[in-house]
């Protein structure tokens, strides 16, 4: 099997099992879900993270490296190679945000409230935990690889299910981007940036207030238009830098100054 195969596994494998890590840790786990509820992460309407999916794919390159003994030491190549693993996610996983915040003006994410973190983006203690998580691909997962691509090659069946995954894929892809635009319209119209999961979290409190059935998988489909919920709460956003006061984690929006520093 090819690399680029290899990839599409790897990427749909990760896509996946990346959701799954996520949904349990946001229930279980993640201090912004104090109310301990079941949370659809990422922006994807679908199971499914393609941050993970191209996580894992970047793991295995690097995981195929140790095959030239560029260290003749074994327990420092493996120390260099799980450092390596870390810090390939982690700027993965920057990339990703500072785009969202630059360029569809909407936060995904947000460890503002976690020691060392630059921007709010990456932080060392997510970064730790990225090295955790290659170290378990590494000893758990990789040598498997191969014995599972053999697998997929002799099992068309399987090979007709990941072809189904990036059918739905693309046309999940297409109607998330189409939302991320209403959102970035709306966010550079009112010069803030719209954090996403928190967006979710209002709509899901709106929902249950008003005893309205709470879609996992379509969080954002609502009786009142996603421009109303919007002002709504950008209105409340603005009292409260009106009267000089922190932002609390549930708010929505966060000023641009905020993520620059403040204008002169």
């Amino acid at each position: 099997m090819d690399l680029f195969l290899t990839l599409a596994f790897l990427f749909f494998i990760g896509s996946v099992c990346g959701w799954v890590l996520e949904l349990f840790f946001r229930r279980f786990i993640s201090a912004a879900n104090p109310e301990r509820k079941w949370i659809n992460p990422g922006f994807c309407t679908g199971p499914y993270l393609p941050l993970y999916g191209s996580g894992l794919c970047i793991l295995f390159l690097i995981a195929e490296l140790e095959d030239f003994d560029w260290i003749a030491d074994p327990r420092w190549e493996k120390v260099v190679l799980f450092v390596s693993m870390a810090v390939c996610m982690t700027l993965i996983e920057y990339i990703a945000g500072i785009l969202m915040i630059r360029v569809a003006k909407v936060r995904l994410w947000d460890y503002t409230g976690e020691w060392g973190n630059i921007q709010g983006i990456i932080c060392p203690k997510f970064s730790f935990f990225w090295a955790v998580l290659g170290a378990a691909y590494y000893f758990l997962i990789h040598p498997h690889i191969l014995n599972a691509l053999r697998w997929l090659a002799q099992n068309l069946a399987f090979s007709f299910v990941i072809g189904m995954f990036y059918g739905v894929f693309i046309i999940d892809m297409c109607h998330s981007l189409n939302l991320l635009a209403k959102l970035k319209k709306f966010a550079e119209e009112n010069e803030v940036v719209i954090r996403y999961e928190n967006l979710k979290a209002h709509l899901r409190q709106v929902q249950e207030q008003n005893a309205q059935k709470y879609r996992f998988f379509s969080p954002f489909r609502s009786q009142r238009a996603l421009a109303e919920h919007l002002q709504e709460r950008l209105e409340l956003a603005r009292e409260n830098w009106r009267q000089e006061l922190q932002l609390r984690p549930e708010h929505v929006f966060v000023r641009r100054e905020a993520l620059h520093g403040k204008k002169k």
